[in-house]
């Protein structure tokens, strides 16, 4: 038997009756959320395959949104309609599970509450996760080498999303992991990593098909190398 008096279930049983009216007539006004009518008559289109493709995806999208949001209110129905018939059989406010009274308050949040917090049915997570993002983590999935203990110094996934990054990005230099940023070339993913030699020396050191002329090349690694005090000053004689 539930502890609740027969004022407090009359007003209860009220506001089931005016949220049941009000969800049927969402229901009918909205042609049950558009699903009166197929698809293609709510686009108007004449064939499935538009010319423009964003056209049928946006009506795609609007569709799903429109299915969620009937289940939901269908949902809300067939709970009302439980809550009333356990009030019939003089079984509402009891927790269908453990038996145990529902407190008013949960009861007056939720009239159509058939269970204690507890035991409410709703109350679990999903940790279902999508398989993608499995291979979404670490960033560049299972093409980076960095991390492997055989030495990979290839071309990797890495590598490539650099080339991408190259292009540009949505990224700012206020969004960049380097504090020490200037420009918009520094806040690429290792923007400072020599690209083609190991040693800054062998970014300007040339030779010629012989390997015996040797000559220099002032490119920016260059002057980085003179400017650091790393080479020597002798070189400029050349």
């Amino acid at each position: 038997m539930t502890n609740l008096t027969n004022s407090q279930l009359q007003n209860l049983r009220s506001r089931l009756v005016v949220e049941k009216a009000a969800s049927e007539q969402r229901l009918a006004s909205s042609e049950h959320y558009g699903f009166s009518a197929s698809l293609r008559d709510e686009s108007g289109d004449l064939s499935a395959y538009d010319n423009h493709p964003a056209d049928a995806a946006t009506e795609t999208y609007e569709r799903g949104k429109d299915l969620a949001l009937h289940e939901q209110e269908e949902l809300h129905l067939s709970r009302i309609d439980a809550a009333l018939t356990a009030m019939e059989e003089g079984s509402y406010g009891t927790c269908r599970t453990c038996g145990s009274d529902i407190p008013l308050a949960r009861l007056q949040a939720l009239p159509d509450s058939l269970y204690c917090v507890a035991h409410s049915p709703r109350q679990d997570i999903s940790e279902h996760r999508p398989i993608e993002e499995q291979f979404l983590a670490p960033g560049f999935g299972r093409s980076s080498m960095d991390e492997h203990e055989d030495g990979y110094n290839g071309f990797d996934g890495e590598d490539a999303w650099q080339i991408v990054e190259s292009w540009g990005n949505s990224d700012s230099p206020a969004m960049s992991e380097n504090a020490n940023v200037s420009s918009y070339d520094e806040i690429g993913i290792e923007s400072g990593e020599a690209d083609g030699y190991v040693e800054p020396l062998e970014s300007f050191l040339a030779t010629d098909i012989t390997g015996k002329h040797i000559s220099v090349v002032r490119n920016r690694e260059y002057y980085n190398y003179m400017e650091h005090e790393e080479g020597d000053h002798m070189l400029e004689q050349q």
